[in-house]
């Protein structure tokens, strides 16, 4: 399943081609490729035109927990989770929980209009017409990918695919 699959550099059997087709049937996490090491330091920038027609940037959300999900319309693992992610953000956001939902580079913006008001999304929805947001987030090439910031901007914990709700809950609550 390719929304599972994360095409980022994940060692040296990935980066230097070892690997020659993807695997076909359900994925074992020793089949998917990991995201690129995240080496500390301070979280990558966020500044991202929203659906909304406000600038979404990182640091406007300091002080809360942040859940950066980057997702598509074409997706099918994204919109599977997306009804969990819209019942986190409403049981959390009273608390001081965020969700930016970035629309990945290759994502309609009309379609993602369309869906945002067809689903209702309760959250932020940014459009990284770039890819330049992805890229710095450890180079999020497949989605979904999330990535949860606490108060202080720094990342916690990194999802790909649909995250372990229960887990993610607790990772919440923790940090608030």
């Amino acid at each position: 399943m390719l929304a599972a699959l994360l095409a980022a550099s994940a060692g040296p059997a990935w980066a230097q081609g070892v690997i020659k087709s993807l695997p076909t049937g359900p994925l074992v996490p020793a089949q998917v490729p990991a995201l690129k090491p995240w080496g500390g330091g301070p979280t990558p920038a966020l500044d991202l035109p929203g659906l909304d027609g406000a600038e979404h940037r990182l640091r406007d959300y300091r002080g809360k927990v942040v859940l950066v999900n980057f997702w598509a319309t074409w997706c099918a693992d994204c919109i599977k989770e997306m009804p969990k992610m819209i019942e986190t953000h409403r049981k959390y956001a009273p608390r001081g929980y965020e969700v930016v939902a970035v629309a990945v580079q290759s994502d309609n913006p009309q379609q993602v209009a369309q869906f945002t008001q067809r689903r209702h999304l309760p959250f932020k929805v940014a459009l990284d017409t770039t890819g330049e947001v992805a890229r710095s987030f450890g180079r999020v090439r497949v989605t979904p990918v999330s990535v949860l910031i606490d108060r202080h901007g720094h990342i916690v914990k990194r999802y790909v695919g649909e995250p372990d709700w229960a887990e993610l809950h607790a990772q919440v609550e923790k940090l608030l």
